[in-house]
């Protein structure tokens, strides 16, 4: 594998692989990393073809957090060189229809924690750790940690994970529903390729329209909740994809979606 490119992206049908190309550093994100992954976002939310998204890390490890290097030595323009392109691309990741999927072996903490939290479906390897890890650099938390862990987790379990950082082994993160299973190492990227086709197969405008549901209803009271439900159905009920469901349903067969 190329390891003077931060950042892969590749392509297998519908399903794009962003994979973080560190691992010498287990692929601790620096500025080029983070650009690498906003450029990434930006190529795939205009290409309709894709249907599913995977991340992962290569190496011994998803991702140890931020680079500390970069940090230290000028922590003010570190930190804004990093989080300005990080949050955008969670941000445009966020509007895509496609589901993402974190693919999580070795180590996920720091921004790699707050970047797998981001993902629809975490799937993890036996033996993966997991710690948030901020405030032992006496730092808070970036990349949309503070939204998504405490609706994975609850709000007492987010904050005892954010200002204690203690580590957790994979079986304990799969427990509090931190991550939604362990799978054995050597079958994990089997596992997560074929979650990743079943989604790519799916209706993918009204799994968009699902995740961003699921996303937005601890930010909306239950009247607001039906409205946008109704929206997102009427915008559903026009697609290519209602069409050959209903179809499907009432010839009793699978149906093939396009996606559309």
């Amino acid at each position: 594998m190329t390891t003077d490119i931060p950042l892969l992206l590749e392509r297998d049908g519908a399903v794009a692989s962003i994979c973080f190309n560190r691992p010498s550093a287990l692929n601790a994100i620096d500025p080029a990393m983070a650009r690498a992954l906003l450029s990434a976002a930006r190529e795939l939310a205009a290409d309709a073809s894709v249907r599913a998204i995977i991340l992962r890390g290569a190496g011994k490890g998803f991702m140890a957090g931020g680079d500390l290097a970069v940090l230290g030595a000028d922590p003010q323009l570190g930190a804004a060189e990093l989080i300005g392109p990080l949050h955008e691309a969670v941000r445009v990741l966020d509007t895509m229809n496609a589901p993402l999927i974190a693919q999580v072996h070795g180590v996920a903490a720091g921004a790699g924690l707050s970047l797998m939290l981001q993902a629809d479906f975490v799937l993890a390897a036996a033996g993966t750790r997991f710690n948030l890890a901020y405030a032992n650099i006496g730092a808070s938390c970036d990349v949309g940690a503070s939204w998504a862990l405490p609706r994975r987790v609850g709000l007492r379990r987010a904050l005892e994970l954010a200002l204690l950082c203690d580590t957790y082994d994979a079986d304990a993160a799969e427990r509090m529903g931190l991550i939604n299973r362990v799978v054995p190492a050597a079958e994990l990227e089997v596992e997560a390729l074929a979650l990743a086709h079943r989604l790519a197969s799916g209706p993918t405008l009204a799994l968009g329209h699902l995740r961003r549901l699921m996303r937005g209803s601890q930010n909306r009271d239950f009247a607001d909740q039906l409205d946008a439900e109704a929206a997102a159905f009427q915008a559903c009920a026009v697609s290519d994809d209602f069409r050959i469901g209903v179809e499907a349903f009432r010839n009793r067969k699978t149906p093939s979606f396009t996606g559309r």
